[in-house]
């Protein structure tokens, strides 16, 4: 066996976490995974008497720190802006994410009803995300693309589109909101959402009933 110690295994440990946090499209999961990696790199370099590594790891946790800080705290300014569907932007979004959209709606097919809901969310002005839904019942919208993009995947947005934006789907006649989960990643984020799976016409689908959001 390989003579090494705790201590060791401790700096792989980190070593390994920063590299994975590197690999994250989404700025909140590379902090958080880059805030575990510089925690175990600061305790390493102390316990093996490296304080520089220690040090500067130690700082690089409080960097991290202040900006999870800023992420979750600092106030955003969220807007929807209705959808054209013959817009140059939108087919020059659908072409740019295409294969992002594909590996969570594999069966998206790229175009929109006459009877669709469709609007991007601004998040500081930013085109963050974009929903598309289709009249399925006389009171429910069936979701065909719930889509953020990877730098703004922290629920945010889905939380604002679900729980901030009633109303809006209220106003249009909506009181139920329904999905497919194609992939284990999407049934998660859904569930997130607070849709519920049930059984609809012999299919597994997922329901999230809407109600004011006004006091």
């Amino acid at each position: 066996m390989l003579n090494i110690d705790w201590a060791e295994w401790l700096g792989y440990s980190a070593s390994i976490l920063i590299l994975i946090s590197l690999l994250m499209s989404s700025i909140a999961k590379l902090r958080w995974i880059n805030l575990g990696g510089s925690i175990l790199f600061s305790l390493y370099g102390f316990l093996i008497g490296a304080l520089p590594v220690g040090i500067v790891n130690l700082c690089i946790t409080i960097i991290n720190i202040y900006h999870l800080t800023k992420i979750y705290k600092v106030k955003e300014y969220f807007r929807i802006l209705p959808i054209n569907p013959d817009s140059e932007y939108l087919q020059y979004f659908f072409s740019f994410y295409k294969e992002d959209i594909k590996k969570y709606l594999p069966q998206f097919n790229f175009r929109i009803a006459e009877n669709s809901v469709g609007f991007y969310v601004l998040r500081n002005l930013v085109p963050a995300g974009i929903f598309l839904g289709e009249k399925y019942e006389e009171d429910a919208l069936l979701v065909q693309l719930d889509f953020v993009i990877p730098e703004y995947r922290d629920f945010k947005i889905g939380k604002y589109i679900y729980e901030d934006q009633k109303n809006y789907f209220l106003n249009l006649g909506y009181t139920y909101l329904y999905s497919h989960a194609i992939t284990e990643k999407h049934k998660s984020y859904l569930l997130k959402m607070g849709f519920k799976e049930v059984i609809k016409n012999n299919k597994k689908m997922f329901v999230k009933g809407i109600s004011s959001s006004e006091k």
